[in-house]
């Protein structure tokens, strides 16, 4: 019996099958090598990344040496308050910007659990004057529950009774903006009020720990700017701007010009030294950035914020 004939519609039903397999597998191979590609590129930056970080590391090693073994450590802050400091490499391969400011350039926001205690009555008269100025300029809805939650997070004061004399009771406190955020969302997530988002707080408050010890929870006067100086000594903004120049001695100065005598056990007139430091450096045509603290000679914390 004579085979049947090849059937061309079934050649060609065969062969558009295949092809239309063919390119469903091209399309996935296409597909997963568009993700394989995005995921080393990914994978390259993360290893930039890493290796950014730990080249950070090294510059911050560096940093903290040089700092703990620095003679005229005021001299130097006082500069870096004023001015970063600039390195750059003859070739331009190497670069590092270090800027530094005074921990104490604010109001500590931890005072304000301190009405009852009379050791501390200039800083809570301080805070308390930042803080109601500021919640009526923005027009909060309820400051008062804003105070309540602060207070809550900030801890109860200790009994002053049983208190070493001249020495002062201390609570765990807000120690970083990130926990004063955290306070701040959960009272507009409680009220509804987003103007609490609109308040510069960082310009006006700092958030450290209250010492024991009276003369230690002071301002660095000399570094302050004008909207807080506005506030605190009734002051116009505008009247400021005009003569206020950052430097050691400037409070005093322009106090004096004013008629106005600053208390020296609230205002700083020493060297506090407790900074906060920020530094910048390039990496593989890149930018990175990371942050440290140096509380009397003790340099720490140091942060890495990646790529900027």
């Amino acid at each position: 019996m004579d085979k049947m004939p090849f059937s061309a519609p079934v050649y060609a039903r065969r062969k558009g099958f295949a092809l239309i397999l063919a390119l469903s597998v091209l399309a996935v191979v296409i597909t997963l090598t568009g993700v394989l590609v995005g995921y080393l590129d990914r994978a390259r930056e993360d290893a930039s990344a890493t290796k950014a970080l730990i080249q950070g590391n090294v510059y911050f090693s560096d940093i903290k040496k040089m700092l703990k073994g620095f003679n005229g450590r005021q001299a130097l802050y006082h500069t870096l308050y004023l001015a970063p400091v600039s390195l750059t490499s003859q070739n331009g391969d190497f670069s590092l910007v270090m800027q530094c400011m005074p921990m104490d350039r604010g109001v500590n926001i931890n005072w304000l659990a301190y009405a009852n205690v009379s050791l501390m009555d200039p800083q809570y008269n301080a805070v308390r004057k930042v803080f109601d100025t500021l919640v009526e300029m923005y027009g909060l809805d309820d400051p008062i529950r804003l105070e309540e939650m602060l207070l809550a997070r900030i801890g109860k004061v200790g009994s002053p009774e049983g208190t070493a004399q001249n020495r002062i009771p201390v609570t765990k406190g807000i120690l970083s903006y990130r926990q004063f955020q955290e306070v701040l969302e959960a009272y507009r997530f409680e009220t509804d009020d987003a103007k609490v988002g609109k308040i510069p707080w960082r310009d006006y408050f700092t958030f450290l720990p209250v010492s024991s010890s009276p003369k230690e929870n002071l301002i660095e006067g000399d570094y302050l700017d004008p909207p807080i100086l506005s506030i605190l000594f009734d002051m116009e903004e505008s009247l400021i701007e005009e003569e206020w120049v950052k430097a050691q001695g400037a409070l005093k100065r322009f106090l004096s010009s004013q008629g106005i005598v600053p208390d020296k056990k609230f205002y700083g007139q020493r060297f506090l030294d407790r900074s906060e430091c920020s530094v910048t450096y390039t990496y593989e045509g890149a930018q990175y950035m990371f942050t440290f603290v140096d509380n009397k000679k003790e340099v720490k914390y140091f942060e890495f914020y990646g790529k900027q």
